[in-house]
């Protein structure tokens, strides 16, 4: 283990600057009501007909990705390496996205129909390959904001139309970091090789972040107790089985194994679910300095600009950074600056942009060679890869309302795989941090400074 101690521990979640900051924030709440947060997949293609590939389309209502893969991995009987989604979903909320399922040999009249109380198949089709991360053309959002006047319908259209000119910060929203908004933390303790550290930063007592409506399970507080206590089994007995990497994790240690021995306890999913935890948390640190620097819309010598259409990153000379039309390419959000998902094969720019990335992962307590070693270790699992600093926003739509639960704000809008809604609400709505709240520490926007 070679990783410095960690000066930056925060998953750059809530802004330190907005890209609305002259705009008023409306306030507000976010998930009142599961049916105000809807989140659509647009799917890339349609299925095939035929292959060895079970499509289905789901609509989940309060489940995680990770849950929902374990419950379709148990009814078709397979592992749930089988399974292949395009991205992952809100859980506090009605998603609806594609799985597939590869079952050779077999068609979906071999099954019995899904039921689940939380899930609804919504079509189903079979086809020739697995779905893999990214196939999907983009996400398609309707959110209701409450608690707010008619007349804030105004300052919301007022952002929707700035984000949709100039594009929204492309943030990781706090689903990525979990109910103790720590999963970067559970990441870099994989990383860095510490499976105690790992076991402890995943179960010990900390305080949870919840969403309007959501209760704590007190069986699993005491189970944390219990777990600092030094007793596995009782830890292991009080722990819920819905938090299921928790349970499967004191189960192995009840059972006598080392902490490195129960950390393969946690499934693949889960597993590479902390390493990006930890990736989109330099991503966003990177992200909070270029719009310190104001440079979220500029090109700079050094960077590695990526294109909006195709996804491919090129580097950017000085002459190419100096060229008029380099900049206008930037305005029409055909090019964009890019960030780093650090991994041992992505590619790094130079100058001024790798100095921001180096100290931004530096900071988070991890060095390049560190993620070598992993890397080493654990094939495919950190490659890496380039992340655009900001994303377009399409097919906008705002509206205010009332139903039976009271006034909205309604907004609706596309973004494109893998880019957070949070992040498009959190410039109109503005909140300010609370006590305890992950990034509480960060500048707060008043709703018109600068």
């Amino acid at each position: 283990m070679s990783g410095q101690i960690a000066s930056d521990q925060s998953p750059h979640v809530r802004p330190s600057i907005y890209r609305s900051q002259s705009i008023p924030g409306i306030g507000g709440r976010l998930r009142d009501h599961l049916e105000d947060f809807i989140v659509e997949e647009v799917p890339l293609y349609q299925p095939a007909g035929e292959g060895e590939h079970v499509y289905l389309f789901l609509q989940k209502v309060n489940l995680s990705t990770s849950q929902l893969v374990q419950i379709v991995a148990r009814h078709f009987d397979v592992p749930t390496g089988a399974i292949g989604y395009a991205g992952l979903k809100d859980k506090r909320a009605i998603t609806r996205q594609v799985m597939s399922i590869h079952v050779p040999g077999r068609t979906l009249e071999d099954f019995p129909a899904l039921q689940h109380e939380r899930i609804q198949v919504l079509w189903a089709d079979m086809h020739t390959n697995k779905l893999r991360r990214g196939h999907l053309a983009a996400n398609r959002f309707a959110i209701k904001i409450r608690g707010v006047e008619i007349r804030a319908v105004i300052n919301a259209k007022r952002v929707i139309d700035l984000l949709t000119r100039v594009g929204v910060p492309n943030r990781a929203g706090e689903q990525r970091f979990g109910y103790f908004a720590n999963n970067h933390l559970v990441g870099r303790h994989l990383i860095l090789g510490d499976a105690k550290a790992a076991l402890d930063e995943l179960l010990l007592p900390k305080p949870a972040h919840l969403y309007p409506g959501q209760k704590p399970d007190p069986f699993e507080f005491e189970a944390r107790d219990l777990y600092a206590a030094g007793d596995y089994t009782g830890a292991f007995k009080r722990m819920p089985p819905g938090a299921s990497t928790e349970f499967d994790v004191l189960r192995a240690l009840a059972r006598g194994s080392t902490p490195e021995q129960s950390l393969r306890a946690i499934n693949p999913t889960q597993r590479s679910f902390f390493i990006s935890a930890f990736q989109s948390a330099v991503f966003n640190s990177v992200l909070d300095r270029r719009l310190a620097d104001d440079t979220l819309n500029t090109i700079l010598e050094g960077d590695l600009a990526y294109k909006h259409d195709s996804g491919a990153v090129f580097s950017v000379d000085s002459q190419t950074a100096a060229d008029p039309q380099t900049q206008a390419r930037v305005e029409a959000l055909a090019i964009s600056p890019s960030g780093p998902h650090w991994g041992s094969r992505m590619m790094k720019p130079t100058g001024l942009p790798l100095n921001i990335e180096l100290d931004a992962l530096h900071s988070q307590g991890v060095r390049e060679e560190d993620l070598l070693r992993f890397a080493r270790k654990n094939p495919d699992t950190l490659d890496g890869d380039r992340r655009s600093l900001r994303v377009p926003l399409m097919y906008p739509d705002v509206e205010a309302g009332a139903d039976e639960h009271g006034l909205f704000v309604r907004c609706s809008f596309e973004l494109p795989p893998g880019a957070f809604a949070t992040t498009v609400m959190q410039e109109i709505m503005k909140p300010q941090p609370t006590a305890g709240e992950p990034d509480a520490g960060a500048p707060a926007a008043d709703g018109d400074a600068s």
